[in-house]
C-alpha cells in the first residue's frame, strides 16, 4: 500500500434501536423490529455512509430482522444489495434470553463471559471473525457489516487488545466502528461512532 492509497476499510455497525433495547432485556435470538428511533438511526447511517468520500459498496448483515432492517436502509442509500451472513447472528443466551440485562450482568459480570447454558463467547467470536475474514477479498472498496452489541464488543476486543475487554467497549444502538487493515491485522480507527455524525464534515 503506497502512502497515497487509503487503508482497506471495514465498518462494523450495530443495529438500530428496538423496544427490547429500551426495556433493557437480553435480545439474543429474539427477533423484534426496529422501533421508530431505530428506523431514524438506520436512515441516518445510510445517509452518512452515502456522504463519505469513499462510500461502501458491500453491505452484509446478520439474519435477524433488526440487523436486516438496519442494513436495508444503508443499502438503499448506497444503491447496493444487502447480503446476509448467518455467522453475524446475535449470541444465543439460552434460558437467559429476554431476561433483564442489568440483573443478569449483576450476577454473572458485565461481559457475561461465563453465562451458564448460553453460547460460549469463544464460539461467537470465532464465527463472527470468520464472517469478517470472508470480506478480505472485497476490501478494494469499504465494506459494512451489521451485527449486534455482544458480537461487536467481543470481536473488537479480540481484534484489538488495546481497547480492553468487551466490558470496556461501548456499542450504542446504530453505532459504527471503522476498522482499517494494516499489514495482517486490524486497527480500530473509530470506536462507537454516532449514526448522526457519520459523513459529517
Amino acid at each position: 500500500m503506497s502512502p497515497q492509497q487509503p487503508a482497506p476499510t471495514l465498518y462494523l455497525v450495530r443495529h438500530g434501536r428496538t423496544a427490547l433495547n429500551v426495556g433493557g432485556q437480553l435480545r439474543g435470538r429474539l427477533d423484534p423490529p426496529l422501533d421508530q428511533e431505530g428506523q431514524n438511526q438506520a436512515h441516518a447511517l445510510g445517509q452518512g455512509f452515502a456522504a463519505l468520500p469513499r462510500p461502501p459498496r458491500r453491505v452484509v448483515a446478520g439474519p435477524l430482522l433488526r440487523t436486516r432492517q438496519t442494513a436495508a436502509a444503508i443499502g438503499r442509500a448506497l444503491g447496493v444489495e444487502v447480503l446476509v451472513d448467518e455467522r453475524l447472528v446475535d449470541r444465543d443466551y439460552g434460558p437467559w434470553t429476554g431476561q433483564p440485562g442489568e440483573e443478569v450482568r449483576a450476577r454473572f459480570g458485565q461481559a457475561l463471559v461465563d453465562l451458564p447454558d448460553a453460547e460460549p463467547v469463544d464460539a461467537m467470536v470465532a464465527r463472527a471473525r470468520a464472517a469478517l475474514d470472508a470480506q478480505l477479498p472485497y476490501l478494494a472498496e469499504p465494506v459494512v457489516l451489521v451485527a449486534h452489541d455482544a458480537v461487536n464488543s467481543h470481536l473488537l476486543a479480540a481484534l484489538d487488545p488495546s481497547l480492553g475487554t468487551a466490558a470496556d467497549i461501548r456499542q450504542d444502538t446504530a453505532c459504527w466502528n471503522r476498522l482499517e487493515r494494516i499489514d495482517d491485522g486490524w486497527w480500530v480507527a473509530v470506536l462507537n461512532g454516532s449514526p448522526y455524525g457519520l459523513g459529517a464534515g
